[in-house]
């Protein structure tokens, strides 16, 4: 699944060529993705895009009359294509502009979004009750240390919810762990300020890394330039069970916390 880093890559990558630009033709190949494109989308056209932001995995097409919100699901990729490329099997919609491209959604499980709000979309119901983003100034080690307070529930499992901050996606919640030096089982509001404070700058420092990166390697993600990011290389306990910890030689060791895989170093992190 394209994580924060590659929601705020594909971001960087589209924002070049469509920001300022004007919508000539929505068209809609499958409609029924995790939720059916509503019709109201067709009013986009005619529309200059205003701004290209991300909220946690969502991007956000701004209008003077609504916003566009994409979600890319677990499989879905934005790029842009010059207009009359040739569609693939699982290229379900078109967004062209006057300038001859085209943004294109690619979803081969159609688990990804397309939908249009004229409110506010900071009160859409997708994204009203989301947490801080991570790289924000509103996310702070007291502000997650207070989240924390009386908190049994796992520390991975808590920074992977979106209501507590946002984009903290599998990969870059066990890398942060490892990086902060805290067993991913340990209960979070058993954890002091002084380590809740490394996990904040770690979280930080990781999403940050994969970012300028360009996103973690996953098999379904391309940038907008349908190229592969380049931050797996980089990881250094995800997915590398019975490897040796890169600062001690003891084996990684893999676990199940909240159905998700999960990888740890049991010497290091504690």
């Amino acid at each position: 699944m394209p994580e924060l880093p590659e929601v705020e890559t594909t971001k960087n990558g589209i924002t070049p060529h469509i920001e300022g630009q004007t919508v000539s033709r929505i068209l809609i190949r499958q409609a029924q993705l995790r939720w059916l494109i509503p019709d109201s989308i067709q009013q986009m056209q005619g529309q200059v895009i205003k701004s290209i932001e991300r909220r946690a995995k969502y991007l956000l097409l701004n209008t003077s009359i609504g916003t566009a919100i994409i979600h890319l699901g677990m499989s879905g990729s934005l790029r842009i294509v010059d207009i009359g490329t040739e569609a693939e099997k699982h290229d379900h919609v078109d967004i062209d502009f006057r300038h001859g491209k085209t943004l294109r959604l690619r979803d081969p499980r159609r688990f990804g979004a397309v939908l249009w709000t004229q409110e506010p979309v900071q009160h859409h119901t997708l994204i009203c009750k989301l947490g801080p983003e991570p790289l924000s100034d509103d996310f702070t080690a007291e502000y997650l240390y207070q989240q924390a307070k009386n908190r049994l529930v796992s520390i991975k499992v808590f920074i992977m919810n979106a209501h507590i901050v946002v984009g903290v996606g599998n990969i870059y919640a066990s890398e942060s762990l490892f990086m902060a030096g805290i067993h991913p089982k340990r209960a979070a509001g058993r954890i002091s300020l002084k380590r809740i404070e490394k996990l904040v700058t770690s979280i930080k420092q990781v999403l940050q890394k994969s970012i300028e990166q360009g996103g973690t390697t996953l098999k379904d993600f391309a940038n907008a330039e349908g190229q592969s990011g380049y931050f797996q290389v980089a990881l250094q306990v995800y997915g590398r069970t019975g490897e040796p910890c890169p600062h001690c030689s003891t084996p990684i060791k893999q676990i199940k916390l909240g159905q998700r895989s999960t990888f740890y170093c049991p010497a290091c992190q504690r």
